[in-house]
């Protein structure tokens, strides 16, 4: 077995600690910019559903009026028979 000093053990224990530590310290930074990647996709999604809403209602009333545009004249069609 390896016989290390008290200072070499010493060493070699902060030394773990701080491979730990980093360890630690970059899971953190990866879990951070994941949620961050995940908030920003939410966030574009309910973007692109709000733009979807609207131009669902511009649609429907561009065709409710060509409906009634297309009625008035059937009706101004059928009044000149």
């Amino acid at each position: 077995m390896l016989n290390l000093s008290d200072t070499e053990e010493i060493l070699a224990i902060l030394l773990a600690v701080a491979i730990v530590m980093g360890f630690v310290f970059s899971t953190y930074k990866e879990i951070q910019s994941t949620i961050a990647e995940e908030k920003a996709k939410l966030r574009e999604k309910k973007e692109t559903e709000a733009k979807v809403k609207t131009l669902i209602q511009y649609l429907d009333a561009k065709k409710e009026l060509i409906d009634a545009v297309n009625e008035s004249q059937k009706k101004e069609g059928d009044s000149k028979y």
